[in-house]
């Protein structure tokens, strides 16, 4: 796990420090760009981002955690960009959702298990996730889920953001939100099962 950056040296904006900074996050801020605008603007956004971010550090107060203040200036490039082509945020894959997963209602409202997934072998989920082929198989199968899914996975389950502050940064409806979520956790799961069924990605 890599190192939280010293909040110091970040504020007294040493350069070694903010490279740091760039190097842990910039895939992360990439992620929430693309579920705004596509990706040769999300790639502008965020190195937007990172000017307004170093330019801000000294000012920045910690009331909210750092990653969030740093999604939020990035979801703010990106939207920026948008209003000045005159467009709004799309969802093009929040539509109806199908499948057996969905069907057996695996997760409560609140996000957390319904019922546990029936075929896995190991004690427990923690288990099978230091399995690294599986880890690569899941990595491999997030980079392939539209933007906005990977998004609010990333934002939700990976950097535990409240469900109120990915609707503000993304511009999303709470039940958009939610279907997003379901629809990205769903997919992994299915991922996970098929590993556990037949060893193969």
């Amino acid at each position: 796990m890599a190192m939280e950056p010293d909040l110091a040296l970040l504020r007294a904006q040493d350069h070694q420090a903010f490279t740091q900074l760039v190097q842990q996050y910039h895939p992360q801020l990439l992620v929430v760009a693309r579920a705004i605008v596509r990706n040769a603007q999300a790639e502008e956004a965020v190195q937007e981002a990172w000017v307004s971010i170093f330019r801000a550090l000294p000012k920045f107060e910690g009331r909210s955690t750092l990653k969030t203040w740093m999604y939020t200036i990035v979801s703010n490039a990106a939207k920026g960009k948008l209003r000045k082509e005159g467009r709004e945020i799309t969802v093009d894959d929040v539509g109806g959702v199908v499948g057996d997963y969905l069907s057996e209602d695996r997760f409560q409202s609140d996000g957390h298990w319904a019922s546990g997934p029936s075929s896995w072998h190991m004690e427990s989920p923690d288990r099978i996730l230091e399995e690294q082929q599986l880890k690569q198989c899941i990595e491999k199968n997030l980079a392939l889920l539209p933007e906005s899914q990977r998004a609010v996975f990333l934002l939700r389950d990976v950097e535990q953001e409240p469900l109120e502050v990915i609707c503000n940064m993304l511009e999303l409806s709470n039940s958009n939100v939610r279907v997003l979520l379901h629809r990205a956790r769903v997919s992994l799961l299915s991922v996970i099962d098929h590993y556990q069924e037949t060893g193969k990605c």
